[in-house]
């Protein structure tokens, strides 16, 4: 399982890719053996029920409780997967990380066509934020005045996170949906208009100089194939450098993204 998981699904990188990986393959596994049997099942009516063997049509149907019995068998087996496998499941990936692991809380807002990212500073604390001063310069309406956002730093299509350090990204969009996607975090969530929704996931590997796109897997617009951005994992040292300087370059910084990536760096 583990050298096929290898072998067709990107690098993972984060604490909960593997389940999520194991249960991907468990599922396409399960719907195979259900077409086999449903194909194969198939095939065995369409031969035991044609015309020539049966001429004359039977109205009256199945007189045993075979169908009853399976039905109920069905609505069993769906209870048990909804009660014991989905639901804490959904719990545990919703539960968000502890404040005593230390986890970085970002905010991630989508727009057409580019990936804004504030982080909050020192101070731990976001900056205030207004529509009404959303500019070129200033694409997420940071508030100059409010005293808890003059640490804030903001990045174009530039997300940078702490090796084994928790992540929390509140995701949301300026326009239209959205859909932010880590593919070697296995993450990915709509950035819808008017809802902050917020995300989780820990980095245990770091890029090594690899290429890790922040993308967009939802149509967003004629620009959508434009909307690419760039994942960094630093080891802890190489993020809090860069947490003190965004524009320098730390040496934990792989190549820099495709010409086709729009970026950029700037203190608020």
């Amino acid at each position: 399982m583990k050298e096929f998981l290898a072998r067709y699904m990107p690098v993972d990188a984060s604490a909960h890719g593997a389940e999520l990986d194991r249960l991907n393959a468990v599922v396409h596994w399960v719907m195979l053996i259900l077409f086999v049997f449903w194909a194969g099942y198939f095939i065995y009516v369409l031969m035991r029920y044609n015309a020539k063997r049966n001429a004359k049509a039977d109205y009256a149907g199945m007189q045993s409780h075979w169908s009853t019995w399976s039905e109920a068998g069905v609505a069993v087996v769906e209870v048990v997967l909804l009660v014991g496998f989905s639901i804490p499941l959904w719990s545990k990936w919703t539960t968000r990380p502890e404040p005593d692991q230390n986890p970085l809380e970002i905010r991630v807002v989508g727009e057409q066509f580019a990936w804004n990212v504030q982080y909050p500073g020192g101070d731990k604390v976001f900056g205030k934020r207004d529509v009404k001063l959303v500019t070129s310069a200033n694409p997420l309406g940071l508030d100059p005045d409010d005293p808890a956002g003059k640490d804030d730093i903001v990045t174009l299509n530039q997300l940078h996170v702490e090796l084994n350090r928790p992540v929390v990204a509140h995701v949301t969009s300026k326009d239209v949906i959205h859909s932010f996607a880590l593919n070697e975090m296995r993450v990915k969530q709509d950035a819808i208009p008017g809802m902050e929704v917020a995300i989780h996931f820990t980095p245990v590997m770091t890029n090594d100089g690899r290429t890790w796109e922040i993308a967009c897997a939802q149509l967003c617009g004629l620009g959508h194939y434009r909307m690419r951005g760039m994942l960094t994992v630093h080891p802890k040292a190489g993020f809090e450098k860069w947490m003190s300087d965004p524009n320098a370059v730390p040496e934990a910084t792989p190549a820099q993204p495709p010409p086709a990536t729009s970026t950029g760096q700037a203190h608020s």
